[in-house]
C-alpha cells in the first residue's frame, strides 16, 4: 500500500460563537491572539455555533476569512442546524457531531432477567520521564506524570491527569466526554487546559494561580481552578 491510515490525537481549538455581529468581535479576537501568537499560529479550530443554531447561518464566509486573517485554521463546524451544516459544507468545512449531546440509551428489551453490566478497568499510565515539546502521552485510564511537561508537549487521558511537576504544555482530561475528570498539578502554567472538551488557555487562568499547586474541574460549561493547600 502506498499509504497508511492511523488514528491520531491532534489538538483542535474550539471557538464558541455567541454574537458574531458584535462590533468588537474581531478586535477582541485580535487582542486574544496577540497574547500568545505562537500558540495560535496555524492552530486548527472548530467553530461552535450551538448558541446560534436557531438563527440563519449569516455570513459564515466572513467569519472564516477573519479567522484566517489571524493565522488561525478553521477546519470544521459543530452544533449547527441543517442550514448551518449545509453552508459549512459549501465553504469546505467539515461538519462535526455535537460535542456535548448526551447519548440516548438503547431501547430496553423485555427479558425475564437483565444481564449485569461488566465494568472494565483500564490501567493508569505512569511516566517518570519529562514530556518534551512535540511529544504526546495518552492514557485510556488515568495519566500520572512524575516530571515536567514542557511547552509544546501534549498529555491526555480518558480519566484524570496528575502532574507532579511543572505543567507548561497542553493537558486534556476526560477526552471521551467524562465531565467528572479532573486535572491536578504541582505548578500550573499550561498553554491549554481541557476537560471533556471545555477549554481554557493560559490567559484565561487567574494569574494568582499560575505556578501554584492547582486542581481543575468542570463546573457547568466552565472550568474551575482551585488552589491545592
Amino acid at each position: 500500500m502506498p499509504f497508511q491510515i492511523r488514528g491520531s490525537m491532534q489538538t483542535m481549538l474550539c471557538l464558541r460563537v455567541l454574537d458574531p455581529d458584535h462590533p468588537a468581535f474581531f478586535d477582541d479576537l485580535v487582542a486574544k491572539v496577540a497574547h500568545n501568537p505562537d500558540f495560535f499560529r496555524d492552530a486548527p479550530m472548530v467553530i461552535d455555533v450551538g448558541a446560534l443554531a436557531s438563527a440563519a447561518p449569516g455570513n459564515l464566509a466572513m467569519l472564516i476569512e477573519g479567522l484566517r486573517a489571524q493565522r488561525l485554521a478553521p477546519v470544521g463546524l459543530q452544533n449547527g442546524s441543517a442550514a448551518w451544516n449545509e453552508e459549512a459544507a459549501r465553504l469546505g468545512l467539515a461538519v462535526f457531531a455535537a460535542g456535548n449531546e448526551p447519548r440516548q440509551p438503547p431501547p430496553r428489551r423485555q427479558q425475564a432477567e437483565q444481564p449485569k453490566p461488566t465494568v472494565e478497568r483500564v490501567a493508569s499510565v505512569v511516566t517518570d520521564q519529562p514530556v518534551r515539546g512535540g511529544q504526546q502521552v495518552m492514557s485510556q485510564g488515568d495519566l500520572v506524570v512524575l516530571s515536567t511537561v514542557s511547552p509544546g508537549a501534549e498529555i491526555a487521558a480518558v480519566g484524570h491527569v496528575h502532574v507532579y511537576g511543572s505543567l507548561r504544555g497542553r493537558v486534556f482530561a476526560g477526552i471521551e466526554g467524562d465531565a467528572n475528570a479532573m486535572i491536578f498539578c504541582d505548578s500550573l502554567d499550561a498553554e491549554l487546559v481541557s476537560i471533556a472538551g471545555i477549554h481554557a488557555v493560559n490567559e484565561d487562568i487567574d494569574g494568582r494561580l499560575l505556578k501554584k499547586r492547582v486542581r481543575v474541574s468542570c463546573e457547568g460549561e466552565q472550568l474551575r481552578f482551585q488552589p491545592i493547600p
